[in-house]
């Protein structure tokens, strides 16, 4: 059965789906990059340590993945054809809730605005999704999430490495656990291609920046909260921000 899957798997996106991840998936790569001119520059000192260009983009990335992951993870709820793509969808709505929890809690400690939308390009990932049915969708879904994950992997360890920010790296180890678990799932969909996102996410071309930038919140409006579903059986471990 799991052979059969792969099989098909890789028939459709070797197909007509080669041509929409590299339209959509491999140009959006730059979304989860470093846009700061200088990510090592210290912009606060805080209670918790200096906090850099790179810790502020991160905190803000991570809250950007989550409002096109968290719906996604929804649609792979309820369009995935099989239990192996639903069981994602369930990994990355409780996965990118937990992080949201995170991200929201530790950015006004650190004078952070958050998005309350995703970036042009990773909104045009969750409409392609939506736009497929079947073992389609979950080719598409999966591989694109598995590219933009596979892409944010070394970021987190970057962060991890080099912040000297007590919260950014609470946030970088939560991060490092959720995208893990995230592309095992994906991984055991048996529908990625594992040429097509290797080379997508080693070099990616050049889009313009505001493809690649969450539209600023507007001033006054609340936040908007990725709720929380403990009903799906999935625990995560969202560290409690210290104290300083």
């Amino acid at each position: 059965m799991t052979m059969a899957r792969n099989t098909i798997g890789t028939l459709v996106v070797g197909g007509a789906l080669t041509a929409t991840l590299a339209a959509l998936v491999y140009p959006g790569m730059l979304g989860v990059q470093t846009t700061s001119s200088d990510p090592s520059r210290i912009i606060a000192n805080t209670q918790w340590g200096p906090l850099t260009e790179g810790d502020r983009d991160f905190v803000v990335k991570v809250r950007s993945a989550g409002l096109w992951e968290y719906p996604l993870g929804e649609l792979a709820l309820q369009k995935g054809s099989t239990a192996e793509m639903k069981e994602a969808g369930k990994h990355l709505i409780v996965g990118h809730a937990g992080l949201d929890e995170l991200c929201r809690k530790i950015a006004p400690m650190l004078n952070i605005t958050l998005p309350n939308q995703a970036t042009p390009q990773q909104q045009q990932f969750v409409a392609t999704s939506a736009a497929q049915s079947g073992l389609q969708f979950d080719a598409t879904a999966a591989n694109i999430m598995r590219v933009t994950h596979g892409q944010i992997f070394p970021t987190i360890a970057k962060i991890r490495a080099s912040t000297t920010n007590t919260l950014v790296r609470q946030l970088a180890d939560l991060a490092n656990d959720t995208v893990l678990d995230h592309i095992t799932v994906l991984e055991k969909t048996g529908v990625v291609n594992f040429d097509q996102v290797n080379f997508q996410q080693t070099t990616p071309p050049k889009l313009p920046k505001d493809q690649l930038t969450p539209p600023a919140a507007q001033p006054g409006a609340p936040v908007v909260v990725l709720t929380p579903r403990p009903d799906l059986g999935i625990k995560t471990a969202a560290p409690t921000p210290a104290a300083g």
